[in-house]
Order: C-alpha cells, then sequence, then structure tokens
C-alpha cells in the first residue's frame, strides 16, 4: 500500500522531461523492454509500460505500487488485454499523477506544476505511437468522481488526444452514470468498443 507522504504541492517535482532523460540508467530493469518514469519508486509516477511499435496507452486515475517486472493485477490485465486486441506493447498513464493505492488519499486540491508534468508526459506518449493514430483505453472507473478536478484532467488529455488524432475506447460494461470499466476484473479476451462520447461524458461529470 502506498499512503502519499504529503500533498504534491510540498515535493520537489522532477519535471517530466528531466525525468525521461534520466531513465533507464539505474540498472535495476531492462530499458529496452519497460519504459518508467521517473525510474525510481517515489510519491509520483508518469509512465510505466513496455516498449513497441503499436503501443496501447491505458488510462487510469492514478498510479499505486507498480514497477518494472513487478505489476499489480491491474497491470497484469492491461498487458493481457492489450495484447489479445492486437497491440505489442502497452504504456500505462494516469489522470493524475500522484501514487496513492486509496485514491481517497490524493490531493484534496490540484496541484497545477503536477498536473502540467503529467500533460507533457501524455504527449509523449502520444507522439510514441506516430504515424498511427494514438489508441487511448478510458479506464478509471467510478473513481473518476474521488476528486472535482478528475474530470477537467480528462478534459484536458480529450484535447491533447485531438491534436494527435487519438481514438478512445472502453472495454467492458460501462456504469450506469457511464463510467468506463477498471480493468482489474475484466476477461483477458475483452475487446476494445469505441468511447465516441467521452466529451458528452466528461461534461455531466
Amino acid at each position: 500500500m502506498h499512503i502519499p507522504s504529503a500533498p504534491t504541492a510540498e515535493l520537489e517535482l522532477l519535471p517530466f522531461r528531466e525525468a525521461l532523460s534520466r531513465s533507464g540508467k539505474r540498472g535495476d530493469y531492462d530499458p529496452e523492454r519497460w519504459l518508467y518514469v521517473p525510474d525510481f519508486y517515489t510519491e509520483y509516477r508518469y509512465i510505466l509500460g513496455t516498449r513497441g511499435a503499436e503501443p496501447l496507452i491505458c488510462i487510469g486515475v492514478n498510479p499505486s505500487t507498480a514497477a518494472p517486472d513487478d505489476l499489480d493485477n491491474t497491470l497484469k490485465s492491461v498487458e493481457r488485454i492489450a495484447r489479445f486486441n492486437g497491440y505489442d506493447s502497452f504504456l500505462m498513464f494516469n489522470v493524475y499523477a500522484q501514487r496513492a493505492t486509496r485514491p481517497g488519499d490524493m490531493d484534496r486540491e490540484r496541484n497545477e506544476a503536477l498536473h502540467a508534468e503529467n500533460m507533457a508526459a501524455f504527449r509523449y506518449v502520444l507522439e510514441a505511437s506516430l504515424p498511427r493514430r494514438p489508441s487511448v483505453w478510458a479506464a478509471w472507473g467510478s473513481v473518476i468522481e474521488q476528486r472535482p478536478y478528475l474530470p477537467r484532467c480528462v478534459e484536458d488529455m480529450i484535447a491533447a488526444g485531438e491534436e494527435y488524432g487519438a481514438v478512445w475506447y472502453t472495454a467492458g460494461a460501462r456504469s450506469k452514470k457511464g463510467h468506463p470499466h477498471h480493468p482489474l476484473y475484466l476477461r483477458k479476451d475483452s475487446v476494445l468498443e469505441p468511447f465516441a462520447d467521452i466529451r458528452s461524458y466528461c461534461a455531466g461529470l
């Protein structure tokens, strides 16, 4: 379990581009297989995933304890479903980058600096999919209701995705409120389906 040690506004954040430039040099995992930014365990995580030519970008609410070669059950499910749907890799991203096993422990107010760096990371993973249109799997479940700022973060991600021609997907049944299904309890043969109404869904949150 990861319980935040302090609000992220009290932390000195490593900017995404600097964290990316340092990634893979520690020697405790294979950087040819894994993308891990920052590449050490800390209070936030921008990206965790595998490298490939056709990645599936999966979006959760916020990161927990997973690391290269030590995936939690959620990320194991993400990897299986990505493979079943024809992708050669997955990139786990999150609406908000603060680590917290219990989403109720997240920052009460959005840390604008952390959000800005997280958006820089999102643009990076979108670029990693080019020249193909980026495939983005919305997988945050009802936890998106935990903080009022989370839907607004998603709106920023939708806008960034439009710049790169991103196509949004869901997997499994959506909730009565329209929330996309969390990956944890999905079958490994779950099929990705278009999330065509993501803008109207966000507007209603």
